[in-house]
């Protein structure tokens, strides 16, 4: 495999190259494209899901983004050392039935020596929000690395 710039040990700057790297993969909605970030054996902990390896974090995304429609995400620093990072963030989304949530949540990452993640810990909880409180409408504008509101 290729390395994956910016590799570790990490510095804020090149940590918040990661972070904005994976928010706008993430906001591409391709699970491809995210999937190529991670090793091939990546293990996740998402809310209550377990999962192993890209295809499975393939699977996981496609279904993710059916049930969130209109998804869109901020991620934001929180603290990094070696090869290590914690993010927080938050995105929104809605329902089937058109009910907006917004989800709220912490990353934990571990990167191997060639920048892939092998290790991705989420916890997230969900708000109920109307659809006029929403505050995320796309991707971040090219630029912005301003942090994200605590509520």
């Amino acid at each position: 495999m290729e390395p994956r710039n910016p590799l570790p040990p990490f510095t804020e700057e090149t940590a918040q190259q990661k972070v904005l790297m994976a928010e706008n993969a993430w906001n591409s909605k391709d699970a491809e494209r995210v999937a190529g970030a991670y090793t091939p054996d990546s293990q996740w902990r998402n809310r209550n899901e377990f999962v192993q390896g890209r295809d499975e974090i393939v699977a996981f995304l496609k279904q993710k983004w059916e049930r969130e429609i209109d998804y869109v995400l901020r991620k934001d620093l929180w603290a990094f050392s070696g090869n290590r990072i914690a993010v927080r963030f938050q995105y929104e989304w809605r329902n089937a039935a058109g009910q907006w949530f917004r989800s709220y949540g912490n990353e934990n990452w571990e990167f191997d020596d060639l920048g892939y993640m092998r290790r991705r810990e989420a916890s997230i909880n969900d708000l109920e929000i109307n659809e006029s409180d929403r505050r995320i409408f796309g991707a971040r504008a090219e630029g912005d690395t301003s942090g994200i509101p605590l509520n």
